[in-house]
């Protein structure tokens, strides 16, 4: 089974509550890309960045986790610059540009898409288009992963995310980012709503108390084990990069229908699995996925 991400891969620059500052690699489609290649899942990521120092650096990071990284190439590379709270807790400012170009897109059994990606334009109107014309033998993914500092309004935000939602066949969004599209709801009946809409899942995760889908046929949810938080950064796109790999390992990627009647213990147990993945991210400094060794 072949997997494209689709999205933004750039540089976190860590702001830490003691006052260090780090840099490390990232992005949210990034480090989905490089949670698939840990477990084993070998993607491609179709990315911009510049061909600078900064984006050497992310190029070997993706690499050396067996991630075939296609870039259409930016003058520059894009920055995240995180905050950290003493909880861990991350806020950002963006420094961010998003262009595909004319990049030639090979067709893949699953599309990940998400986060800045699919809403900045020219980008996001490009990755909109993409996801329209694969899939219908594509199964399509996607983490809105809310940014609000480069989203704008958010009703004009809740209206472009609601277009891809309607093409997804799973998407994975936080109890906080159906929070800040939809102010004036309770996050899971948003999620609800956007169930109705097509998706055969909606995995909504709210950090360390774990997740909870939805189905056409019900829900259900999976408690996080409980870890010692270092920072958060990665957690959801880990969560989402491990639900995209237990997927596929279940032979569900590419059958709609397949997806559609997923069997409650599968989608339990790759839920679960989900959520170990996050924890052992959690755990530990920056977006850090765990290798399939260490998870299984």
């Amino acid at each position: 089974m072949s997997v494209l991400v689709v999205g933004e891969a750039l540089v976190d620059i860590v702001r830490r509550a003691d006052g260090s500052v780090v840099e490390h690699p990232g992005g949210s489609p990034a480090n989905v890309a490089l949670t698939l290649g840990r477990l084993g899942c070998a993607p491609r990521l179709l990315t911009s960045f510049g061909d600078d120092e900064r984006g050497a650096v992310i190029r070997a990071w993706l690499e050396e986790s067996h991630v075939d990284v296609v870039v259409a190439p930016a003058e520059r590379t894009s920055t995240a610059e995180a905050t950290l709270d003493a909880t861990g807790a991350a806020t950002y400012v963006f420094d961010l540009a998003w262009d595909l170009g004319d990049v030639d897109v090979q067709p893949a059994d699953v599309l990940h898409v998400g986060s800045i990606s699919a809403v900045l334009d020219p980008g996001g109107r490009q990755v909109a288009d993409l996801v329209a014309r694969l899939r219908p033998t594509t199964t399509i993914t996607y983490d809105p992963n809310a940014r609000p500092a480069l989203m704008g309004d958010h009703v004009v935000a809740a209206a472009r995310v609601g277009e891809l939602v309607a093409l997804a066949d799973v998407v994975k969004v936080s109890d906080e980012d159906l929070a800040w599209f939809h102010p004036d709801q309770d996050p899971m009946d948003t999620a609800a709503d956007w169930l109705t809409l097509g998706p055969a899942l909606v995995v909504v995760t709210t950090g360390g108390e774990g997740a909870t889908v939805l189905t056409p046929t019900g829900f259900s949810w999976v408690v996080a084990p409980r870890v010692d938080v270092v920072d958060t950064v990665g957690a959801g796109d880990t969560f989402m990069g491990a639900l995209i790999d237990g997927l596929v390992g279940a032979g569900l990627a590419g059958d709609r229908d397949a997806l559609r009647s997923i069997d409650p213990q599968v989608l339990a147990d790759i839920l679960a699995r989900c959520a170990r993945a996050a924890a052992i991210t959690v755990s530990r400094s920056g977006a850090n996925p765990p290798w399939a060794a260490e998870l299984d």
